[in-house]
């Protein structure tokens, strides 16, 4: 179990929150009442200010309600970011539905797939998905498909046709916050099929209050009219961005747990106006950066190494970053020195979490006298719990061993939807077993080696593949880099990287042995494949399956 010593716990943070027995809409309707007509969100030329905001939220829940959508039934958001998303998001929850976030790039047959495991009775979808949704056909039995933006399709509502802009206030819905489900996300699916994460009221409270604290120095508290809202107890000092000053960019798809509770919910609770953009443009993203003066940036691994080799990083006028925050996947060494270089006012932090734990199980202290150990993510949140057990035989790990990262918290799963044996396998005693590799310090900050299902086994010795891809990242010949494992009969597998080089004609053998020259010898690559890129997923996770297909 993780320990943390009175030097490395963030002052005046107490261990432990409060956390209100409240439904995650109280979110919205407690930061609409402080912030009223402070914008919420920009995207492109739209802005919605927080009151405006949860007026939509309050007509879309009426809308569902109005089409008989009750509490318990599923709306399925197939939709990339914009207002539109934050306002059915919001408004299921304030109808007393269950929200489930689905990617509008997915596949005809997995978009079948999850629409009909998570059984929608509404999809709401957008010129960018709308397309796939229709190639399914004709809604069946109860289903609804409301259309945001683009062309008409058949058989769907108007957004604006949908809502009941006359109803008023939200619905009176009673929620119970601890068997309710707010949402029922899926998982990625970069090792293998996705499975829907049943995630109640209360772990979706926690997780967002948890983040918000640990990020602006603050603790829960409830506003006169009972809704959840955030009271600053750090300095100006230690916090420079007030609840209510800050604004974040955001590209972190809201169909992803992190997106949605870490660029969703948290900014909301702190009173950020967040600056919208729903694809990578790596010259419009740097050029609002500058014109909005933001003081946060997050994202995935991705994000960074894409922005790092833009010139316009540079260029462009960052003094106003106060913060940089990376989650998703490692971040190299190598991009944490030279983010470290570009903004050497902000606080650089990476996180981990996972959609099991609702979004977010540890991250680096956010104030500006905190200890933040490069490379490493952190400590566990507030009231959440990490130990290491042997993955194989459930033994406990002790400091700097390496072992299976498991987690208990508030914000853990009720479960996977219909997966009784895949639960127990995930939740035992009481403990999320997460698959991902990690070390832990005697400080208690984690780091994360790998996942367990991207090991490689040369020889009967285990091959963790970050670590040569942080060689290879570092690389001045490198862009960015993967590794995975080639099957091979006489050894078990292969290391395999594949390299998009940062100039043309790059020598492989040469940068094979480069990199052979820094690993023992069970460790080195022994093949190195050029590629355009390198396959992530939406929420900036490498495809290590693809990669593995390739072979």
């Amino acid at each position: 179990m993780t320990s943390t010593t009175p030097q490395t716990w963030p002052a005046p943070l107490p261990r432990s929150l409060d956390y209100p027995a409240v439904p995650v809409s109280s979110i919205l309707r407690g930061a609409a009442r402080r912030y009223g007509g402070r914008v919420a969100i920009r995207h492109g030329d739209t802005e919605v200010s927080y009151t405006a905001l949860w007026r939509r939220a309050c007509a879309f829940a009426h809308g569902l309600r109005r089409h008989g959508i009750a509490s318990g039934d599923t709306v399925a958001l197939h939709l990339p970011n914009c207002p539109e998303h934050a306002i059915a998001y919001f408004g299921t929850l304030l109808a007393g539905a269950t929200f489930s976030p689905t990617n509008p790039l997915l596949p005809a047959a997995q978009l079948q797939a999850q629409l009909d495991d998570c059984e929608a009775a509404v999809v709401v979808t957008h010129g960018l998905g709308a397309p796939i949704l229709a190639s399914l056909g004709e809604p069946t039995g109860r289903r609804v498909v409301v259309h945001v933006g683009g062309d008409p399709q058949p058989h769907s509502i108007p957004f604006p046709d949908f809502a009941d802009e006359s109803a008023g206030d939200a619905p009176a819905v009673r929620v119970d916050v601890d068997t309710a489900l707010a949402h029922l996300s899926y998982t990625g699916g970069t090792t293998g099929r996705s499975k829907g994460v049943r995630l109640s009221h209360r772990n979706v409270i926690s997780n967002a209050l948890q983040f918000a604290c640990w990020n602006h120095g603050a603790v829960p508290a409830l506003d006169e009219a009972g809704d959840v809202t955030l009271s600053q107890i750090g300095s100006d000092a230690e916090w420079p961005v007030r609840l209510g000053t800050g604004v974040s960019i955001n590209l972190t798809p809201w169909f992803h747990a992190m997106g949605c509770v870490g660029s969703l919910s948290v900014p909301l609770l702190a009173g950020l106006t967040l600056v919208l953009h729903d694809r990578f443009d790596p010259a419009a993203y740097l050029a609002d950066a500058e014109k909005w003066r933001v003081t946060s940036i997050s994202g995935a691994p991705a994000l960074f190494a894409a922005l790092l080799a833009r010139p316009e990083l540079a260029e462009r006028d960052l003094s106003s970053v106060r913060s940089l925050s990376s989650g998703a996947g490692p971040l190299p060494v190598h991009h944490i020195n030279a983010l470290t270089d570009r903004f050497p006012d902000a606080v650089l932090c990476e996180g981990y979490g996972l959609t099991e734990a609702t979004m977010g199980v540890a991250h680096n202290p956010t104030s500006r006298s905190g200890v933040r150990k490069p490379g490493t993510v952190g400590l566990p949140t507030f009231d959440t719990e990490v130990r290491l057990v042997d993955p194989e035989t459930g033994a406990r790990r002790g400091p700097r061993e390496g072992g299976e990262i498991c987690v208990r918290g508030p914000q853990v799963m009720a479960g996977y939807r219909n997966r009784d044996e895949e639960t127990r396998e995930t939740l035992r005693d009481g403990w999320l077993h997460t698959g991902d590799i990690g070390t832990i310090d005697e400080d208690g900050y984690l780091t994360i080696v790998d996942r367990a299902k991207d090991m490689l086994i040369y020889k009967g010795y285990n091959v963790y593949p970050r670590e040569v891809e942080e060689l290879l990242a570092a690389h001045p010949a490198v862009r960015a880099a993967a590794v995975v494992g080639r099957p091979d009969p006489s050894v078990g597998e292969l290391p395999v990287a594949f390299v998009v080089p940062a100039r043309e004609g790059v020598d492989t053998d040469a940068l094979m042995a480069d990199i052979n020259d820094k690993l023992l010898p069970y460790k080195r690559i022994r093949e190195v494949r050029v590629v355009e890129e390198i396959p992530v997923s939406a929420a900036g996770k490498i495809l290590k399956r693809e990669l593995r297909r390739r072979l």
